[in-house]
């Protein structure tokens, strides 16, 4: 069974840094785990995505040299190291799910986690 938890939000002033956790219990081989925000008013937006497996990575272009996807295999767990913070990347971040022998489908999804970039 999928389970993801998040963690690791907070209050951060412009130019700082935080990391989120995913805790992502239930990932096969071919899983993909993925990091997305839904900012106050916009349509959630995908940032960054991991194979589980491999741990091969990939970035939507605004995030890109910011923001870096890892995960530890051991743990469980996927992170998001977010640096450079504006106060634009302010919204609720979500870590998500997908078997892509399944298909392209994020289907599972934890409850998010509040960032908050103070200018």
């Amino acid at each position: 069974q999928v389970q993801l938890v998040e963690s690791g939000g907070g209050l951060v002033q412009a130019g700082g840094s935080l990391r989120l956790s995913c805790a992502a219990s239930g990932q096969t081989f071919s899983s993909h785990v993925g990091w997305f925000r839904q900012a106050s008013g916009k349509e959630r937006e995908f940032l960054a995505g991991i194979g589980w497996s491999y741990g091969s990575t990939y970035y939507t272009d605004s995030v890109k040299g910011r923001f870096t996807i890892s995960r530890d295999y051991a743990k469980n767990t996927v992170y998001l190291q977010m640096n450079s913070l504006k106060p634009e990347d302010t919204a609720l971040y979500y870590c998500a799910s997908r078997d892509v022998k399944v298909g392209v489908d994020w289907r599972f999804w934890g409850q998010g986690t509040q960032v908050t970039v103070s200018s």
